[in-house]
């Protein structure tokens, strides 16, 4: 039996601001130990073909994430040495339902019918042994027909989640139920109600099924996706690793979740050849979808405070505190998020952690770039981080990673001086080709064609003197460039 990873990558985080932004979310960022939420998805299966005495065939893994993260995704698997079966871009958001039909229809392509393995980016799982003991009894489920979602055991009369009703035993001795009902976001006292009957657990969003079992409900319930959907992936082409649909034709795909599009659906069929099953989970689950959710799950000290970077606390209990530029001391205060990075802090009373989305659309109303972009900017070669700027000049940091290599490109309305304080740099400069190392520097004209390289194994560090008329990041014009991208991104 094989059993293809599919993460689906498309969130933003916005209410983990200010560390998740829209350019680089939560789902890269290492919020609960030494990987990111993402990479930690990616190995999270590692291991589950020795959980059954079932063959179980591993496939590397499927992503679907938003155009803009396409960097991000293949960075994050570079790191890991991993291998992948594909990217595939979504040149807009249209919910997890049209997402998890573009990995299924990339899946079949062939004469393979896999068995899907569908999970968010962004959650956090503690138990992974207990995890993959219970992926393997949903893949056995999955390969015979059955959808199964996987509900959270609540530890807690939690208002934030959705719940799931279970319906009756799927069979005697098996740990297995018929899915009844998704339920609401309720209020907090039908949610003491729903722990307390035994007959609920918390939605997670991680569902399993075979490719060809979910394109057949989703054309039967939700043809008018489907169908945008095949259109989609008809009219796309794949450059590398990545798979890009047709945009014409997906930006008509209609939006909706796996819950609402088959998922409650499925519930209320009474079919034997394609029931809705549950597994209960019990393994440490979390979607750290909030500060408060973070504190949850990390490490305390005795006094209840969890710490990142150069905090001091003194009488204070129940705090989360995180460092990341300066350091932050916090003395006689409870229960509170301050989080402290190069451009924002932002300072919170840890029962209103949703309240964060308030901050964000301040600065969309505001037309600030904070909830968009961090004061390090990543690109596929490497980053970029201003440190000064004034009239007709800015100064950056930039790093490119071993290599790595800018686009060939030429600005119309600046010059460029580069100085290298870190490792070894190879430029383009017109016609000619030079080779500077730490403490060399170079000058690029207006109007110069030029090209910067690491041919090296260590992180290349320049920084960069930008001087002229017009400095925006808009100025490029690309001549050649390996990562396929438009001016300015």
């Amino acid at each position: 039996m094989q059993i293809l990873p599919v993460i689906l990558s498309g969130g933003a985080g916005t209410r983990l601001w200010p560390l998740s932004r829209e350019a680089y979310p939560k789902q890269f960022l290492p919020l609960a130990g030494h990987d990111s939420l993402f990479q930690a998805t990616v190995l999270r299966l590692d291991g589950v073909d020795t959980e059954t005495s079932e063959s179980l065939d591993l496939l590397p893994s499927v992503v679907v994430c938003n155009e803009a993260h396409r960097f991000l995704v293949a960075e994050q698997f570079r790191l890991l040495e991993r291998e992948l079966t594909g990217i595939v871009l979504e040149p807009v958001g249209r919910n997890t339902a049209p997402a998890l039909a573009l990995a299924a229809l990339m899946a079949t392509r062939g004469e393979d019918d896999p068995v899907l393995m569908v999970m968010p980016a962004d959650h956090l799982v503690k138990d992974e042994g207990g995890f993959r003991k219970v992926v393997a009894q949903g893949a056995e489920l999955a390969d015979r027909g059955k959808v199964v979602t996987f509900g959270i055991v609540p530890t807690g009369p939690e208002t934030g989640y959705g719940y799931i009703r279970k319906g009756g035993a799927l069979s005697p001795g098996l740990d297995a139920f018929l899915l009844d009902a998704f339920v609401e976001k309720p209020d907090l006292e039908r949610a003491e109600g729903y722990v307390a009957s035994g007959d609920y657990l918390w939605n997670s969003g991680i569902f399993m099924m075979k490719a060809s079992v979910w394109l057949k409900l989703l054309a039967h319930f939700r043809g008018d996706i489907a169908d945008a959907c095949r259109g989609a992936v008809a009219g796309g082409e794949t450059n590398g690793d990545f798979v890009q649909v047709d945009k014409n034709v997906f930006m008509d795909c209609p939006s909706d979740s796996i819950d609402y599009a088959v998922m409650e659906k499925l519930s209320k069929v009474d079919d034997d050849s394609a029931q809705a099953v549950v597994l209960p989970l019990d393994a440490g689950w979390s979607d750290v979808g909030a500060w408060s959710a973070i504190w949850e799950v990390s490490d305390k000290d005795g006094n209840g405070n969890t710490s990142e970077g150069d905090v001091f606390a003194h009488e204070a209990h129940g705090n989360l505190l995180v460092a990341k530029h300066r350091m932050v001391a916090a003395v006689g205060v409870d229960d509170l998020v301050i989080v402290e990075t190069p451009d924002a802090v932002l300072v919170l009373d840890k029962s209103r952690a949703q309240e964060v989305k308030s901050v964000t659309q301040f600065l969309k109303k505001a037309k600030r770039d904070e909830h968009v972009y961090h004061r390090k900017v990543h690109r596929p070669w490497g980053s970029f981080e201003p440190i000064d700027s004034g009239t007709r000049f800015q100064v950056k940091r930039l790093t490119v990673n071993p290599g790595a290599a800018i686009s060939l490109q030429m600005h119309h309305h600046r010059a460029e001086h580069w100085i290298v304080v870190n490792g070894t740099a190879r430029v383009t400069r017109d016609e000619e080709i030079l080779l500077l190392t730490e403490n060399q520097s170079t000058y690029i004209p207006v109007g110069t064609t030029h090209r910067l390289e690491n041919p090296g194994r260590m992180p290349l560090e320049i920084i960069e003197v930008q001087s002229g008329s017009y400095l925006g990041e808009d100025d490029i014009v690309r001549f050649e460039d390996i990562y396929n991208r438009a001016t300015g991104d």
